[in-house]
């Protein structure tokens, strides 16, 4: 999605250890508008699959799920959760995740009632770098029962395996930009 990756090139800064800080317009300050267009362009790509629910981890997910769903006929939008809660009752499916950036492993929790054998799933999230995340919430898909129609990326660092993990397992990957290279030093993005 050329928009995406003009914003990216313009407005995201590259940090040592392969980090690009989006968060002028993706994922701290939300751009609305693009989450629109954005949501627009995967209904486009996802056109023809039956998308009963959308799945996404909090938090940076959620936004970005929301705004996609309206494309999808507004389904619903179901979010992992990487903290326990009060609120959070009944059988839950649990998995383990390491996060990237954050340097730490959660424990992500969807609350079974809203995942039902045979729905079919559109996952979206915003990065996928290592896959950590994602092969989390396909854990939890799989346990439920669910059908994965596909995943939805608004940015993918195409130069770290998780795409292509995803990708020789079966799963179509939909990603709207996909850097496949960034300098810390100059700041510069090259995207495939």
């Amino acid at each position: 999605m050329r928009e995406l990756e003009d914003r990216i090139r313009q407005d995201g800064i590259v940090r040592e250890g392969n980090v690009l800080k989006v968060d002028n317009f993706l994922n701290h300050q939300c751009d609305v508008g693009l989450y629109d267009r954005m949501g627009a362009e995967w209904a486009r790509l996802f056109a023809g699959q039956r998308v009963d629910k959308i799945l996404t981890i909090e938090s940076s997910g959620i936004g970005i799920a929301c705004v996609a769903a309206r494309h999808f006929g507004d389904v619903p939008v179901v979010f992992a959760r990487k903290t326990e809660s009060k609120n959070l009752d009944g059988d839950q499916y649990r998995t383990q995740i390491k996060s990237y950036t954050k340097k730490r492993i959660y424990e992500v929790i969807v609350a079974k009632r809203f995942l039902v054998p045979g729905e079919h799933v559109l996952v979206i999230d915003d990065f996928l770098a290592m896959g950590c995340a994602m092969d989390g919430l396909l854990q939890i898909c799989e346990g439920a029962g669910v059908i994965v129609e596909g995943i939805g990326i608004a940015v993918e660092k195409g130069f770290q395996p998780g795409g292509a993990s995803l990708r020789e397992q079966g799963y179509r990957v939909e990603s709207l930009a996909r850097v496949s290279s960034m300098d810390a030093r100059t700041g510069e993005i090259e995207f495939a």
